[in-house]
């Protein structure tokens, strides 16, 4: 007894001291890197200090005396509103202004008639040391898991810097103070553009440093500090660049601050990116006045001017289509926020993946032609020009991004049909019969029961629905022929059919799969499928056919030797012998009603490959299914797209994207990766697959 007691409190005892260790490592691994951050800062403050005090001292001028002595009382407050008045954000906001403007002032005092001082040969240092000390801190808090990654576009801290930098630039003349602003706001692009992960996003970081660095402040004729000039930028960038790498935040949660905006708020950002393309051009016609190479400029900017209007009407129509769509989605989204659908597959359901891939290709012209028209009427005395054009890249890469981004990671539209035929008997010359009297309540619960899971699965998954049809005298072979036809023909509001098509049966079937209708007909599955080539025809849709009933095993494994069509076929084996003590025999709709709890409810505690169930799950698919991808857009399909959305004045357009939409510069590793995704589905068939639809194909 008392050996056990003494066992029982010295586990006790380690147990509770390995966790305190385990708790006092991650306490001091997140302390040792915020030390590191706070020695960055502290670094830079003192360079910034020294800095100061070495101009002060070599030029005599009081201003700059009064500002460092202010800029120390403002230090002193705001450690005064955050350790007495527990004002934290008052206190960092404050500082942070003050660190931005301090570095700023920095950056633009002239420093040519002492650059060999021993003092600021110190600072210089100091600002190399910090920029290294915050790079590592960056660094190291992301591999160590310090940072919580939240959507957001611009952090405080980086807008108040940027602000306090700003201001900063307003000791020098008007026009030059203008273009260091216009720069502040490209360089805040920028960092919104890294930190969206836009596929166009370090293409636009190099060109922002090789112009911002070699030509912009040249063109200014202004003395700069080049290593304060240095930490500034990377201080700000350093944060959204690593994270492109690291953050683990999904499309639509990196670009929540924008989605979930109001409609008013995202209809007024695309006027301002309107008025933004404006400007610029307006900036791009004052090259016209330089005459020297007039045989030259002339001609380009009329031919790439022209090409640059066509194309940013298109983008701007393109932006404004998006965002009545997304406001479509909005509103379904809310309506049905208490059944926890997602925005993502909201805006699946209502067709944004292929709306979002051909405008892909449109903003992507859009961007070349700013490109092609800012090399033209390159300015490299106009400081402004340069700004402007640093801030129009970053914005047109960023819905370029957008709509990459969400037409690589929403999944396809969606169409399902239900057909329900609860007769469980079949007489001998195989008609259906209908149950006994005494099992018709029976009958009509269950049935009753299949119709709301499926309806919920339906609804759950955003998946259109065709109609959901109960008949207990069962179907005839020509009604059935018509429904389906009907379904099979369906297509989205903007023209093309559905990606995929779900055809859902519970009801009598023969020994051989074949579904069992009214006059003693029956429904093969070389039937279903000869109706499905006769509609999908050459387009690249799928159909995914779930069955609740006895004999789906024939149907699953003929679904196999199918090599031409991408057909799935989902259904449910019962097992043979069951203990009635234990448990009820397996009955329709017991599979329905697991398999939708399981693809309805994430929490769920549903196990496919429990030993003794009484309803197992199989699935089988065609040969090609792994080749499948879903709907891209083709020549008909961007034409019919074009004389939705835009004026007749933009058609020629049409042919330079049906040729860059049929580029396919990578056919060898697509090759080869479809080759090992056929090994894999025939020879490794999954136990659960996922249909990139938000539901899963499971087999016990």
């Amino acid at each position: 007894m008392c050996r056990s007691l003494r066992y029982c409190v010295s586990h006790c005892l380690y147990a509770a001291m390995t966790r305190l260790e385990e708790t006092n490592r991650e306490v001091n691994m997140h302390s040792s890197v915020r030390y590191l951050g706070y020695l960055a800062r502290i670094n830079i403050l003192v360079a910034i200090c020294l800095g100061l005090y070495v101009r002060w001292e070599k030029s005599a001028d009081a201003l700059i005396l009064v500002i460092f002595i202010l800029g120390l009382f403002v230090l002193g407050i705001a450690s005064i509103l955050y350790y007495y008045f527990s004002m934290e954000a008052a206190s960092l906001s404050l500082s942070n202004l003050w660190f931005g403007f301090l570095l700023g002032l920095l950056c633009f005092l002239d420093n040519s008639s002492f650059k060999s001082d021993v003092k600021e040969e110190t600072t210089k240092y100091l600002l190399l040391t910090s920029i290294v000390i915050r790079i590592l801190c960056a660094l190291v808090e992301r591999i160590c898991g310090c940072i919580h990654h939240r959507p957001t576009l611009l952090t405080t801290v980086e807008f108040l810097e940027l602000v306090g930098f700003a201001i900063a630039s307003t000791t020098m003349l008007v026009e030059k103070s203008m273009s260091i602003i216009l720069l502040v706001v490209a360089l805040a692009m920028l960092i919104i553009d890294l930190r969206m992960k836009s596929f166009l996003a370090i293409p636009n970081l190099a060109i922002f440093g090789a112009l911002a660095s070699l030509l912009f402040f040249t063109s200014l004729n202004i003395p700069t500090n080049p290593f304060a000039l240095a930490c500034f930028f990377s201080c700000l960038i350093s944060d959204p660049l690593l994270d492109v790498y690291f953050s683990g935040l999904s499309v639509t949660e990196r670009w929540k601050p924008y989605l979930y905006r109001g409609r008013i708020c995202r209809r007024l950002s695309v006027i301002s990116v309107g008025v933004i393309e404006f400007i610029f051009f307006i900036l791009a016609a004052f090259k016209l006045g330089d005459l020297g190479l007039w045989y030259f400029v002339i001609p380009g900017f009329s031919i790439f001017g022209i090409f640059w209007m066509i194309c940013h009407i298109i983008f701007l129509i393109t932006l404004w289509g998006f965002h009545t769509k997304l406001n479509d989605c909005h509103k379904v989204y809310y309506t049905h926020r208490a059944e926890n659908n997602s925005l993502d597959r909201v805006m699946a359901s209502k067709g944004m993946r292929h709306f979002c891939l051909i405008s892909e290709q449109l903003v992507f012209f859009s961007l070349l032609a700013t490109a092609v028209l800012g090399a033209v009427t390159w300015q490299p005395k106009n400081g402004i020009f340069m700004s402007v054009f640093l801030i129009v890249l970053p914005l047109e890469s960023m819905a370029h991004g957008l709509f990459h981004e969400l037409g690589n990671c929403l999944g396809g539209t969606c169409v399902g049909y239900a057909v329900v035929i609860p007769t469980n008997f079949c007489s001998p010359d195989g008609q259906p019969t209908l149950l006994p009297p005494e099992h018709v309540q029976e009958l009509n619960l269950r049935s009753t029961g299949m119709l709301n899971a499926i309806q919920r699965f339906f609804a759950y998954h955003m998946i259109e629905t065709y109609g959901c049809d109960y008949s207990t005298s069962g179907l005839s072979f020509d009604t059935l022929h018509s429904k389906l036809k009907s379904f099979l023909e369906l297509r989205t509001a903007d023209g093309p059919r559905h990606d995929t098509y779900v055809l859902y049966y519970s009801g009598h079937s023969h020994g051989t799969g074949e579904w069992a209708l009214a006059g003693g007909d029956a429904l093969r599955l070389d039937t279903l499928l000869e109706w499905w080539r006769e509609k999908n025809g050459s387009f690249c849709s799928r159909l995914i056919i779930v069955l609740d009933c006895e004999n789906s095993q024939p149907w699953v494994k003929e679904v196999r030797k199918v090599n031409d069509l991408y057909i799935a076929v989902q259904g449910a084996e019962f097992a043979r012998v069951v203990d009635i003590e234990e448990a009820d025999p397996p009955q329709l709709g017991d599979f329905t009603r697991e398999w939708v709890e399981y693809n309805c409810n994430p929490d769920n505690s549903i196990s496919w490959s429990e030993k003794g169930r009484a309803v197992k799950a199989v699935y089988g698919v065609s040969k090609r299914w792994s080749d499948y991808t879903l709907h891209l857009p083709t020549g008909s399909d961007i034409a019919k797209h074009w004389m939705i959305y835009f004026p007749r004045v933009t058609y020629p357009l049409v042919h330079l994207a049906n040729w860059f939409c049929g580029l396919n510069l990578f056919w060898v590793c697509k090759a080869c990766f479809r080759c090992l995704k056929r090994l894999k589905m025939n020879w490794f068939l999954p136990t659960v697959l996922d249909t990139g639809q938000g539901f899963k194909l499971v087999k016990s």
